[in-house]
């Protein structure tokens, strides 16, 4: 399933590093950015998370918070963040529900080997829960910077 720009972002409740969840709902009424990712500690997804990470009191400015999500464990995420010091929330769905509501899911191919796996894609939530912009496929240089431009236009 496709996410549709003006459409109601899906629900989520999450857990994160040290026994946290997040949730959607808890950003209520502040805009969201919502970034996944295939990988922990693999060379694209810690360089998304260090551009994102570095923007983070820019995106506090305007409002807006920024959530890291992939299928690795709240353990690996706690590991991640601390060896690269990332100032950002990061959740776990190991169920992949979450994942597979926003249609980052995907059958992926490499070497002509199929597998499910996550597409690198970017939500961008405004106050109102509704999805404002996708970015899909990712390329990682720049993203979080354009990414911040779209939440300050806001």
């Amino acid at each position: 399933m496709e996410l549709q720009v003006g459409s109601v972002a899906p629900a989520f409740s999450l857990p994160m590093a040290g026994g946290r969840e997040i949730s959607l709902a808890s950003f209520a009424g502040r805009k969201v950015v919502l970034y996944f990712y295939p990988k922990d500690d693999t060379s694209g997804c810690t360089k998304e998370a260090q551009e994102f990470s570095a923007l983070t009191a820019a995106f506090a400015a305007v409002d807006t918070e920024i959530i890291g999500l992939s299928p690795d464990s709240p353990a690996s995420h706690g590991k991640f963040a601390g060896k690269y010091d990332l100032d950002l929330s990061l959740a776990s769905d190991e169920s992949k529900e979450t994942l597979t509501a926003y249609g980052v899911w995907v059958e992926k191919s490499m070497y002509g080997r199929k597998y499910m796996g996550v597409e690198r894609t970017t939500v961008l939530i405004g106050r109102d829960g509704k999805v404002v912009r996708v970015w899909p496929k990712v390329k990682v240089p720049g993203h979080a910077a354009e990414v911040l431009h779209a939440a300050t236009a806001l």
